[in-house]
């Protein structure tokens, strides 16, 4: 479904408020954003991870080539040019923690590497673009032998960088934090330290895309897919409380946590500028077995999904490097696709632009509707906002099928009944850039 597509056949809207003109959303401006993401630096970028022989957690700190330590400084050094090209806009950040556990048996530093460009007029608002620079082989303890880890997690690195060097172009009204994590593989460490690094610094995260494998285009039958790739996501939120557990399960929202949400406007953005590229929607937090740094995000509350390639190879994940039986295993330079890696980068990018330009979503939208055939939606001015989607679908469907333009902070929706649908409303800004949506929930 297209953004801001229509059912015609609700028409009807008595006792509603006073409707301007349907908002555009700014394709050209977004199609600009894409523009400036650059294949050959996200090749280069592959390259030069991939050379630091391997970056696992436990590998050496402190050699200048080789292992963990290199390549975080590398990471820092390319943040630090990019600061300068766009006079001083990033503030460079490395939040370090020293834990241990059953992947790190003596304690060591984890350290993030952040660069922070600070929004013009809402800072405290905070969008993450979010990927971790660790690789591993087959063993998860050996921090020895090469692992180029150049699709897992290369790839989510380098469109992390690419994704600075794209927006930092631009001025916006939130701040974006571009991310590179360290500690996943050996339990998610490097997202355990972002969720407190935001929780410290007080940020009002409204989305973190965490890429994780978004570079393969191969799958494990060798069928090629350049044309879709996926968006996991919570159904329901990870720290909801026992109150909002019980109002769930009465009024429904088992699928519209914020983080869902994030995620269909994710897929509902990369439809509108990007229409041959298909996202599809993963309604599961991760895949089964398996897990990444968006959920240490999620379990702090904020609203965080996870970016992952259509057709995943696993020769080519936590493999040592080798060749068995006429079949080549190791995650190298060679098994990521960068004009796929590029198109991937190019939806982070809209993403984050989108949101960063548009107000904050409603932090509330409440619903009445009981005993009658009308359905009442009431929220609070958003900062920012100079009108409001209204969205709706049937109870049974994956992603908004309609919506009305309101520039009130309410609307009456005359013989709809509340039984029947889910509804929602997102903030418009001046300029047309939209807010995820906020579930309307009973109070």
């Amino acid at each position: 479904m297209k953004l801001f597509s229509r059912l015609a056949l609700f028409a009807a809207f008595a006792s509603a408020p006073a409707l301007a003109a349907d908002p555009q959303l700014p394709i050209a401006s977004l199609n600009e954003v894409a523009g400036l993401v650059k294949s050959e630096a996200l090749k280069a970028d592959i390259d030069k991870l991939v050379s630091f022989g391997t970056r696992h957690t436990l590998s050496s700190a402190t050699d200048r080539k080789r292992g963990i330590g290199a390549a975080r400084d590398w990471v820092k050094g390319e943040f630090e040019a990019i600061g300068k090209q766009c006079g001083g806009c990033l503030t460079i950040m490395t939040p370090t923690d020293t834990v241990s556990g059953n992947r790190i048996p003596k304690p060591v530093e984890i350290v993030n590497v952040l660069a922070v460009q600070k929004g013009e007029t809402d800072p405290g608002r905070v969008v993450i673009i979010s990927g971790h620079i660790d690789s591993r082989v087959t063993d998860v303890m050996d921090a020895e032998h090469d692992a180029p880890g150049a699709n897992d997690d290369g790839s989510g690195t380098a469109a992390v960088i690419e994704a600075a060097r794209a927006l930092s172009q631009k001025k916006f009204a939130a701040t974006i934090v571009y991310a590179v994590l360290t500690g996943e593989e050996q339990g998610l460490y490097g997202g355990k330290l972002l969720a407190k690094t935001a929780q410290e610094q007080g940020w009002q995260v409204e989305a973190q895309l965490n890429n994780d494998i978004i570079g393969n285009v191969e799958g494990m039958n060798g069928k090629i897919d350049r044309d879709h790739f996926r968006l996991f996501s919570e159904g329901i939120r990870a720290n909801e409380n026992e109150a909002d557990a019980k109002r769930r399960r009465l009024v429904g929202g088992e699928v519209d946590s914020p983080s869902r949400n994030l995620a269909r406007l994710v897929a509902e953005l990369t439809g509108a500028v990007f229409p041959d590229f298909h996202p599809k929607l993963i309604y599961r937090a991760d895949r089964f077995g398996r897990g990444g740094d968006q959920a240490p995000l999620q379990e702090a509350g904020y609203p965080a999904i996870r970016l992952t390639e259509g057709a995943e190879n696993y020769h080519r994940q936590h493999q040592d490097l080798r060749t068995e039986n006429g079949i080549r295993y190791g995650d190298v330079a060679e098994g990521v696709d960068i004009p796929y890696l590029t198109r991937m980068t190019q939806v982070n990018v809209v993403a984050l632009a989108d949101m960063a330009w548009a107000p904050p979503p409603p932090p509330e939208v409440r619903i009445d509707g009981a005993v009658t055939d009308d359905t009442t939606l009431i929220w609070n001015e958003t900062r920012g906002a100079v009108g409001y989607w209204v969205r709706w679908r049937s109870t049974d469907q994956p992603a908004w099928e309609g919506q009305r333009h309101v520039v009130d902070h309410q609307i009456v929706l005359k013989d709809w009944v509340i039984d029947d649908w889910a509804f929602g409303v997102a903030a418009i800004s001046p300029q047309g850039y939209v807010s995820p949506t906020t579930f309307a929930s009973a109070r």
